[in-house]
């Protein structure tokens, strides 16, 4: 509870309204402000290490039909919200809601959830700049993946366990993303972010190229793209249904207001379902092709993909110290992946700054100022979970059956909790008659030209959609607990 009584402490003593409010210079700088908040760790990193975890081709057509069934409808909702109201997630609710109910009560849940997943994203983000700088100095050359003295591994266990290394490059990463934001909306986040997208989409290119050319890289290929019932066996349905779901929501940021804030930015001149759709399209590119560089290249040099989070950290500098040109490629590997965190951590600090100035009607330099020293000191208990702090809640966890790091509650805090019940809740906050309504919903969604929300997709998104989610939010719990159980017994 400590992040929401910090973020109380901070903004909600006095009710303003913002008086002006910044918009987007291009199109184009909406979608790809959009497409950088949902195109992060989440795909990079995330996506890759969950996707080999789960058996390849089984999990990415479940995530990608989850993508469709609610990644799209759930993030039109949230720019609805947002466009709709002119506001963050902090008044959003408070501006649309018929007198006397109380949807707003989910804005404190929306923030604190931003705060909190920046509390472990920027650790993270701070991870691949660490290594984008040890590549760039090529002291990666010669060691091979294990956790001995003078390879890779070893390298990543001492910069996690130094509390000044992991903190450090957890604050350069929370410097350089406040730096972006107090230049502006269009000088600062919209412009900076579309230069780090187009060079993440080129880079990207660069690397599907190298890996699939690779020697062995087609069974990598199979496997990553060819689904096969075998990983029902070992993980069962509703865990990898679980998982999908979850990541599905994580990629896209969904849930706790991180999209609405764009709305609010986006003029009228574009309905949103086509902005939607062009923003999922990006984002499921980039995770896809995260997955083009990563599983031929383990292939190729006979490596497992099921290596978890260490997947990244671990064994891909080894394949770029046996690949000819490796040490190039390298380079533009954790460059791109720097630029896929950062486009993220500078979108999430954005709806930081839009919370202060919508509820006090701060500068931006002040909300830049105060958010800067909150947010470090609420990532502190992430950066030092791997050293002082490690192991302090392992018994919590070892009963959730989410490993034993700081990281890993507040990983399951958001992903598998926050995101998918708050977009249960942008559904139904839409759609329900005592919420905005969905008249007003079709309203707004369908204002400009573009694709037009569907009339027919009333029953679908008023019922099964978040029947759906409660399904699989509800199957996945009993099939964790029952997990556990059995494990126990």
């Amino acid at each position: 509870m400590y992040f929401i009584l910090t973020y109380y402490y901070l903004f909600m003593e006095e009710d303003t309204i913002l008086k002006e409010r910044e918009n987007f210079a291009t199109r184009l700088g909406f979608l790809l402000v959009a497409a950088g908040c949902a195109i992060g760790l989440g795909n990079i990193w995330r996506f890759p290490w969950m996707a080999g975890n789960y058996g390849g081709g089984l999990f990415i057509l479940i995530y990608l039909i989850f993508l469709v069934l609610l990644g799209i409808p759930v993030m039109v909702a949230e720019f609805t919200v947002g466009r709709g109201s002119q506001r963050s997630v902090a008044r959003s609710f408070q501006e649309l809601e018929p007198k006397g109910t109380k949807w707003h009560i989910f804005s404190y849940f929306a923030m604190a959830g931003n705060y909190l997943l920046m509390m472990f994203y920027t650790s993270v983000s701070g991870w691949m700049f660490f290594y984008l700088y040890k590549m760039i100095r090529g002291e990666f050359r010669g060691m091979a993946p294990g956790m001995e003295p003078g390879q890779v591994g070893n390298v990543f266990l001492q910069m996690l366990g130094s509390p000044s290394a992991n903190t450090g490059w957890m604050i350069a990463v929370c410097v350089i993303g406040f730096a972006i934001c107090v230049i502006g909306l269009q000088k600062g986040v919209e412009r900076i972010t579309k230069i780090m997208m187009s060079c993440l989409f080129i880079i990207m290119l660069i690397l599907i190229i190298r890996s699939v050319t690779l020697p062995g890289a087609m069974e990598g290929l199979k496997f990553y793209l060819i689904p096969s019932l075998e990983p029902i066996k070992t993980h069962g349905i509703w865990n990898i249904i679980y998982a999908a779901m979850g990541q599905a929501f994580f990629t896209l940021s969904l849930g706790i207001g991180s999209m609405a804030i764009f709305g609010s930015y986006l003029g009228k001149g574009k309905s949103l379902l086509g902005e939607s759709r062009n923003v999922v399209i990006l984002d499921t590119i980039a995770a896809l092709g995260a997955g083009l560089i990563i599983f031929p290249a383990c292939y190729a040099f006979g490596i497992q993909p099921n290596q978890g989070a260490g997947l990244i950290f671990i064994t891909i500098p080894n394949i770029f110290n046996n690949m000819p040109g490796g040490y190039l490629f390298g380079i533009l590997f954790f460059l791109f992946m720097f630029f896929a965190a950062l486009s993220t951590v500078v979108a999430v600090f954005e709806n930081f700054i839009a919370f202060a100035m919508d509820l006090k009607d701060w500068s931006r330099k002040k909300a830049v100022l105060v958010n800067l020293i909150a947010i470090i000191i609420l990532s502190l208990p992430c950066a030092l979970g791997f050293n002082i702090l490690d192991g302090f809640f392992a018994p919590l966890l070892s009963w959730l059956g989410n490993g034993s790091q700081v990281i890993d509650l507040e990983d399951f805090l958001i992903s598998q909790n926050l995101l998918p019940l708050g977009g249960a809740i942008y559904i139904l906050f839409c759609t329900a008659k005592k919420g905005w309504g969905y008249e007003n919903f079709l309203k707004e969604v369908n204002a400009g030209e573009g694709l037009k929300w569907p009339n027919k997709l009333k029953f679908y998104i008023t019922y099964i959609l978040p029947a759906i989610i409660a399904l699989a939010f509800i199957m996945g719990y009993i099939n964790k607990f029952t997990s556990l159980l059995n494990v126990t017994l």
